[in-house]
């Protein structure tokens, strides 16, 4: 594989979903209706989202899991602020604690699958 085309496939993955979240925070009213329902899963969803993109700035960055956490909280951060000047919609330092638990939550499977590979290839020696 050509440089250009292992910079392309670690980079498109955190940027197409870094656009994602993007467009979906731009919509005036993501409401379904459901009422409880709908609250609780847009909120698991933020969860999703920005475990994901943790997961794919590390992979992005070679495994270095400080700086992927970084720009996932900081998108976070800057989701919520342009969120705010969209009609409809709000940006909330409550979503922005969501995001973190995301971000968390990446964060400690991404710590524990790490240390169970390097056990299983110590143990394989």
């Amino acid at each position: 594989m050509t440089v250009a085309l292992r910079v392309i496939s670690l980079l498109f993955p955190p940027l197409a979903l870094m656009a994602i979240i993007f467009y979906l925070s731009d919509q005036p009213d993501m409401g379904s209706g459901f009422g409880i329902w709908d609250l609780i899963g847009r909120k698991i969803i933020h969860m999703l989202e920005y475990g994901l993109l943790t997961a794919a700035w590390y992979r992005a960055l070679n495994s270095r899991l400080v700086p992927a956490a970084l720009i996932a909280a900081i998108y976070a951060a800057s989701d919520e602020i342009h969120q705010s000047f969209i009609p409809g919609r709000n940006g909330t330092p409550t979503d922005v604690i969501i995001d973190f638990a995301g971000i968390a939550i990446a964060i400690s499977l991404i710590i524990h699958f790490r240390g169970a590979r390097s056990i299983s290839e110590r143990t394989n020696d």
